[in-house]
């Protein structure tokens, strides 16, 4: 338990340390603009039919139509106009939120797993146990899945402490599906990956949830109001990049962990992986100065 948080903190200041390199924010370029780029196109032509469709579903909700009037009751009927495209934002982030992590994942992840073993392990054997559509498949298996826990734990965001529990650990726990399958796809076997998921679960699942709340910081723009709504097609794509950086952040930090533990695996003398590994594997070199 020890040596794993020891790993989990080490991983973690190596991986703070790699997110700096010139290198690893070019990489962060080419998904930003995907994602900044695909998202402000969707909200520029559906805007409109959307916010309709939006303030006609309200229009059934009884309680939210007293509260319409009661503000205007107040003269504060003026934030009905804000209300509604803050509310269809919100309903949009989680869909923002996952682009930006299937475009980390299938385009960043890889370089930076090579970026990673290149310096630190460079005598880690690759056996290939995952592939692109693996991924793919891993990926969007994991985000319907992830998607209906949102939708199903809805009602429960209306009790204060779980609103700041439940989506961050829905999140974390995405997060960590995706990324421990793309960042072990090169290097370890499927029955090594399988392993290392149940020796390591909790730290993995600590990393995820870290990537989850620090995902979770856009959503305080937000809290601008009237502004947000003005401001959309510039705090839309900054949310991006935040979501982008945290993404590759955390892939970093996955690299970093995963590698490092595989090859401790690979070690043991008397591990359940030895049998299957060949005899031509030579020692793992490991740099601990990268």
């Amino acid at each position: 338990m020890l040596a794993g948080m020891s790993l989990l903190l080490d991983s973690f200041w190596r991986a703070l340390a790699y997110s700096l390199q010139p290198r690893v924010i070019a990489l962060s370029l080419l998904p930003l603009l995907l994602v900044a780029g695909l998202s402000v196109g969707l909200f520029w032509l559906f805007w409109d039919d959307a916010l309709l469709a939006l303030r006609a579903w309200l229009g059934h909700w009884a309680l939210l139509e007293g509260l319409f009037r009661w503000l205007e009751s107040v003269s504060l009927g003026h934030l009905r106009m804000v209300l509604e495209p803050l509310l269809l934002i919100m309903l949009a982030l989680p869909l923002v939120i996952v682009l930006s992590l299937l475009a980390v994942a299938w385009i960043v992840t890889p370089p930076v797993v090579r970026l990673v073993a290149r310096r630190r392990f460079a005598g880690l054997v690759e056996r290939r146990g995952g592939s692109f559509w693996g991924s793919v498949g891993q990926g969007l298996g994991s985000t319907a899945l992830a998607l209906i826990a949102l939708v199903l734990t809805l009602p429960l965001w209306l009790v204060p402490p779980l609103v700041v529990v439940l989506p961050p650990l829905i999140w974390g726990w995405l997060t960590s599906r995706v990324m421990v399958y793309d960042t072990l796809a090169q290097h370890a076997s499927p029955a090594e990956r399988e392993l290392l998921m149940r020796r390591h679960r909790y730290p993995m699942l600590v990393i995820g949830v870290v990537a989850g709340y620090a995902g979770a910081a856009p959503g305080l723009i937000w809290a601008l109001g009237a502004m947000a709504v003005l401001w959309a097609p510039v705090l839309v794509p900054l949310a991006v990049w935040i979501y982008t950086f945290v993404f590759i952040f955390s892939a970093l930090w996955f690299a970093h962990f995963n590698l490092a533990a595989l090859a401790a695996l690979r070690a043991e003398p008397l591990s359940a992986e030895s049998v299957e590994r060949p005899e031509t594997d030579g020692p793992v070199s490991v740099s601990h100065h990268g």
